[in-house]
């Protein structure tokens, strides 16, 4: 490990808050799939930032839009109109089958805002129509409101008191949110596959049924597209797949290809329940994000692009069933669609973190989450050439 190095993770432990469990690595550059460390050395990388270069790195249209906006106008705040802002709100509404949306800064600030709306709309019902639903092992952020949100009590420890009338239902279980709903239920806010939970998928007409009972009770469905919308399992919204609609739908990560940017996009019906004054950002849809936007949204709804993640996404599950069956006593499943996947560990005795730290220095960036899943979670340009190279390095890892 070189001296510049060393003196990086100095600087950085010295000076920044201890919030992060990072790798011994500093990463300079990048080039499509590939990152490569301030000593040269190159990784393919099957993170993504946690899901966010979608179009890998250094992606030339990105970077000259980027480039071309900074020239221009980085910053006006929304006292006023800019045309990236106005291009990228009506790409959402026409992708989305919604009406309006709004754009913040970050996937927690995008949550924010739909629970907000979510709770305004419901006072216009009943002043008790205050609950709101989510999922066991959800992860919707972590302001007050979305780690409350956010169905994992580890988050929730020391920040007490929480904001009230949140309840918990078990994902995939119908019957578990039917004992709960009620005419008091302002919102069930669940993500369309569970990233940070896992890698969960819900089960043949979970969303049907999970539609229904909203729509018996009143209550607003908020689907959370934050890690698996922008394409990541082969349609632009994962919820595409199921054959339904939500009321509110947030997006974020994605969405400007590593610019900070979220969003939350809201029926008609609900928007109204805003006025000027009830909502707002400085720095959130600015004209800098919302050019790199566009391009994103420009590129990744092609049929084309998408067939391309279908394609690699059944490949890449194919090799990590292949892996599954070498060891079965390591691994116990494989789950997700597209390029949203996971493979579960089953032996107590293997770290999950030691893995990903045994595949880095081979040169594959990979996650886990939870302790026991891999999660892989890649650029959306990657080919099953470097799905190959993954694995021969998990095979490799898995094998020792």
């Amino acid at each position: 490990m070189s001296e510049t190095q060393e003196k990086i993770f100095e600087r950085d432990d010295k000076n920044y808050l201890p919030v992060f469990k990072r790798y011994k690595i500093v990463l300079e550059r990048g080039e499509g799939p590939y990152v490569y460390d301030i000593d040269g050395k190159k990784y393919v990388d099957f993170l993504a930032g946690i899901a966010v270069n979608v179009l890998g790195h250094n992606y030339a249209p990105l970077v000259e839009a980027i480039t071309n906006q900074a020239k221009k106008l980085i910053h006006v705040s929304n006292l006023y109109y800019t045309e990236p802002q106005a291009n990228a709100a009506a790409k959402l509404v026409e992708l989305s089958g919604l009406d309006r949306a709004f754009f913040a800064n970050s996937g927690a600030e995008a949550n924010e805002g739909a629970i907000k709306i979510a709770r305004k709309f419901a006072k216009k019902i009943s002043e008790d129509k205050t609950q709101i639903i989510t999922a066991w092992d959800s992860f919707h952020g972590r302001t007050l409101a979305t780690l409350t949100a956010t169905g994992q009590p580890k988050y929730h420890k020391g920040f007490e008191p929480l904001p009230a009338a949140f309840d918990y239902v078990k994902y995939n279980d119908i019957a578990d949110l039917e004992s709960k709903i009620s005419d008091k239920t302002c919102a069930v806010m669940l993500e369309t596959i569970q990233g940070e939970g896992g890698v969960y998928t819900p089960t043949e007409n979970y969303f049907k049924k999970v539609r229904e009972l909203c729509d018996k009770h009143g209550a607003l469905l908020i689907l959370d597209e934050i890690q698996c919308g922008m394409g990541r399992t082969g349609k632009f919204f994962a919820y595409e797949n199921y054959g339904i609609k939500p009321d509110i739908v947030t997006l974020a990560k994605g969405l400007a290809g590593g610019v900070p940017i979220g969003a939350f996009v809201v029926t008609e019906k609900v928007a109204q329940a805003f006025h000027a004054g009830d909502h707002g950002t400085t720095f959130g849809g600015n004209p800098l994000a919302c050019a790199a936007a566009n391009v994103v949204l420009d590129t990744i709804p092609n049929e084309k692009f998408l067939s391309h993640v279908v394609e690699v996404g059944k490949y890449f599950k194919e090799k990590l069933f292949d892996l599954q069956k070498k060891y079965s006593e390591q691994i116990s499943e494989v789950r997700g669609e597209g390029l949203i996947l996971g493979l579960q560990l089953s032996n107590p005795k293997i770290s999950g973190v030691e893995i990903v730290n045994e595949c880095m220095k081979r040169g594959a960036i990979i996650n886990c989450t939870v302790g026991t899943v891999l999660r892989f979670v890649p650029p959306l340009i990657i080919t099953t050439a470097q799905v190959d190279e993954v694995v021969k390095i998990l095979d490799e890892v898995f094998g020792n």
